[in-house]
């Protein structure tokens, strides 16, 4: 028999309430391991964007157009190496009208030069070079809709009207956490000859590899500088930049989930501290015993500080049993799916589940402090005189 093991069995003394508060504490730091993976699957993009590529845009807006020409301008600026492009596409399956996935037209010679970290086999993308409607997908986006190499599929555009037949010609898979899995992939010649003259040859987005990442702030202000005479200027920056940008308008999100989580480490703060008042106030008597026997104040508080790690250390375990099945195998693989764009990789990371427990604990004694401390201010004839 030790301290721990006396611990333990005091915490389950009232089985039915010290239950009903794992339960409790469970569900909060279940909650508390959703919101943060939330945060941390946000800044995935940013922890692994690549060092060395620079994106190009409109200086307007994202969402407005360049001029196709602009990719040579850029192709030929001191210090990068190659450059591609692309174009958003936006278009749905008709009859799955409610899914959504990233497809987009690009530049087919250098695109997945670029994007290196998108692993196509060598037979693949040779087919789909050389097919004007091959399409390359993400592993996740062909298992979800079960295309195989050689499938037909037929896109209903939305930006682009019309009925867009492909051909599945290969499937990539990612090599870096960064990556969306569920893109499609396709020919930006087969829809700029599609579309009538007044809408041709215009780019998305250019993004460039650059010979040294050191420079990429002096390459995107050159970048830039060959575009300030002409009528769309460009803005021009590291992709770990450009994905910063993008959650400066998340930073709203990022402070309610703050103040969540915030509300959520009280309440489970509450729920420990009132299962351990209570079972200290019950158990006076025994404390006051124990003084008469020879122990000190100290040791008083070693066992109900013992008791409220226990409780902690309990209600995490189990809250973080509960997240991996819920949070990563069930709403992570959802959103993966559906939401790869934004969260390609929703896993919760070992230092969020470290920090879960040990908050479960640390809350816990922090919860027990205060009746630890009365308790050991007692004298021997107060506790054992106290009935209730």
């Amino acid at each position: 028999m030790n301290l721990a093991s006396i611990a333990v069995r005091n915490v389950w003394r009232n089985r039915f309430r010290a239950l009903m508060t794992v339960l409790g504490v469970a569900v909060a730091v279940m909650a508390f391991v959703m919101l943060r993976t939330v945060v941390t699957a946000t800044n995935v993009a940013v922890t692994y964007a690549a060092q060395d590529r620079v994106g190009t845009r409109h200086k307007v807006s994202f969402i407005l157009q360049l001029p196709r020409r602009y990719i040579d301008t850029v192709r030929g600026v001191s210090g990068v190496r190659t450059a591609t492009f692309a174009n958003w596409f936006g278009a749905k399956l008709p009859a799955r009208p409610d899914e959504f996935f990233a497809s987009m037209a690009v530049d087919t010679d250098t695109f997945f030069d670029v994007y290196n970290e998108m692993s196509v086999a060598p037979a693949d993308l040779a087919r789909w070079r050389e097919d004007r409607r091959g399409v390359i997908v993400g592993d996740v986006l062909a298992r979800k809709m079960n295309w195989h190499t050689g499938d037909r599929v037929v896109l209903r555009g939305t930006i682009y009207p019309g009925d867009w037949e492909f051909t599945v010609d290969g499937v990539y898979r990612a090599t870096r956490r960064s990556v969306d899995r569920s893109q499609f992939i396709f020919h930006y010649r087969y829809l700029n000859e599609a579309l009538p003259a007044g809408r041709r040859d215009q780019i998305g987005w250019i993004i460039a590899r650059i010979d040294e990442p050191t420079r990429a702030a002096s390459i995107s202000r050159a970048i830039d500088a060959a575009f300030d005479v002409q009528d769309v200027q460009t803005t021009s920056m590291s992709e770990r930049a450009m994905n910063l940008s993008f959650m400066g308008m998340l930073s709203g999100m990022f402070t309610a989930i703050n103040v969540i989580s915030l509300v959520i480490l009280g309440i489970l703060a509450l729920l420990l501290g009132n299962t351990l008042a209570m079972g200290v106030r019950e158990r006076t008597q025994e404390y006051g015993v124990l003084r008469a026997l020879g122990f000190l104040p100290k040791h008083v508080v070693a066992f109900i500080l013992s008791e409220a790690a226990a409780l902690g250390a309990f209600a995490g375990a189990a809250g973080l049993a509960l997240s991996y099945p819920v949070v990563q195998q069930g709403l992570g693989r959802w959103i993966e799916e559906n939401q790869g764009a934004t969260f390609p990789y929703f896993r919760i990371e070992p230092e969020t589940a470290a920090a879960a427990f040990a908050l479960a604990v640390t809350l816990a004694l922090a919860a027990a402090a205060l009746p630890a401390w009365r308790a050991s201010r007692l004298t021997v004839t107060d506790a054992l005189r106290r009935l209730d």
